[in-house]
């Protein structure tokens, strides 16, 4: 199950970032297409001998096996699956235009940049250690409060290849800043741009490495001991844990969280959304909305709590129990509120094309479709949840209305039947 509904944008705990997509999925889909581009295949060879690697050693640089790495140099097995390229292409230290020889649509090459940053910023999690007192601080608080704050908004307008690209500097930065007079408040910043950073590789599909985001998120929670960050680390982690496919942790998580800590009402009410989403229990979300009733709409620690996120969670928790009417019945409650913010709007639209694919209405799941391309082209074209609804569209596609819409959509998003 995914994580349903988005009441984190800012730091983005949203619901459909908590897709379930590893290496096993990247390298099935790979290869079930039916003809390997040899020459693909031959600069990837060549690049790892022009760098002295083994196979096994650039296949671990890439995340993927060994095997598949030496099937694609020998071309039987298909390479031109994007987010596989953007691991290759990164282990070797290159473009994917390099591999392929052919320029890559300006939408998917930032998609695919997105892609080919997420080695840098796992490494900048790796190497966070608050307690080490090697490093210097490097720049003022005041200077990383401004850079966090456009990582923040990155995150939050979807504009994921700048958001990656300009990560591991605030994360490793803020971590030096917590060996220095203001370490305090270099903490505080350190545990929000770990979670931001959960949050961004949860979306682009990263669970692994969502996972280490979180943990290390949970750590420099620790070392403040404030309640709401540690809370917020705990559904960093519920998020990540049900994104790498296990419910029953994050259950875990969030109950552990609630029951050993007062985060405040609002983190509370969010702990119990994520709890609802792992759980598949209906008694969380009315938890969760008996405290929204109190609270109201807030943007208390970038949360975006309130009546009208709890709808949107419980919508997509419909969806994901099969029941598509009850989801869109749900909608209409929350529509307006979505509009505003564009991390909300495409997983919204999203999964309106979701719902309205499952009751074969595919007229209107195009039309939802196409506004989250054109809301956040970047999430659409990276999303394995939007592909897999295109692709369930295209299967049935014949010539009628919406069909060529519904072909250029997924050439753009390299969606083949």
């Amino acid at each position: 199950m995914r994580i349903a509904g988005v009441p984190v944008h800012e730091w983005n705990c949203g619901p459909w970032a908590c897709n379930t997509v590893g290496r096993h999925r990247r390298e099935t889909a790979m290869s079930r297409l039916a003809s390997p581009d040899r020459s693909i295949g031959g600069r990837i060879r060549a690049r790892r001998l022009m760098n002295a690697w083994s196979i096994r050693h650039a296949a671990d640089r890439a995340g993927i096996s060994h095997a598949s790495w030496s099937r694609i140099e020998r071309g039987l097995q298909a390479a031109d699956n994007r987010f596989v390229l953007a691991d290759i292409a990164s282990a070797l230290e290159c473009s994917i235009e390099d591999l392929t020889g052919t320029p890559i649509p300006a939408t998917d090459r930032r998609a695919a940049a997105a892609q080919a940053g997420v080695a840098a910023l796992r490494r900048a999690l790796v190497e966070i250690n608050p307690a080490d007192n090697g490093q210097v601080p490097r720049r003022p608080a005041v200077e990383l409060a401004r850079d966090l704050s456009l990582m923040r908004q990155l995150r939050h307008d979807c504009e994921y290849d700048r958001a990656i690209a300009f990560a591991p500097r605030v994360v490793s930065d803020l971590c030096a800043a917590c060996k220095g007079p203001e370490r305090g408040a270099a903490l505080r910043m350190l545990c929000e741009a770990t979670f931001l950073a959960s949050s961004l590789l949860r979306s682009l599909g990263h669970p692994g490495e969502a996972w280490i985001g979180a943990q290390r998120c949970q750590d420099v929670a620790g070392e403040t001991g404030d309640p709401v960050l540690l809370g917020l680390a705990a559904y960093a982690q519920a998020c990540s844990a049900i994104s790498c496919g296990s419910r029953q942790e994050g259950l875990a998580i969030a109950e552990r969280a609630i029951s050993a800590i007062d985060p405040g009402m609002v983190v509370t009410g969010v702990l119990h959304l994520v709890g609802a989403a792992a759980a598949g229990d209906e008694g969380w979300a009315a938890e969760a909305a008996a405290i929204a009733r109190r609270t109201g709409e807030t943007t208390t620690h970038a949360l975006s709590f309130g009546p009208a996120n709890v709808s949107l969670w419980r919508l997509s928790m419909r969806l994901d129990a099969g029941d598509p009417r009850h989801a869109l019945a749900i909608a209409p409650t929350v529509d307006s509120v979505v509009a505003q913010v564009k991390s909300r709007s495409v997983f919204f639209h999203a999964d309106l094309a979701r719902a309205y694919a499952g009751l074969r209405s595919d007229d209107a799941a195009i039309r939802h479709l196409l506004v989250a391309e054109r809301v956040a082209p970047q999430h659409v074209h990276s999303s394995p949840l939007v592909q897999k609804t295109a692709r369930a569209l295209l299967d049935r596609a014949q010539r009628r209305t919406g069909g060529n819409a519904l072909r250029g959509l997924c050439e753009r998003m390299q969606v083949a039947r």
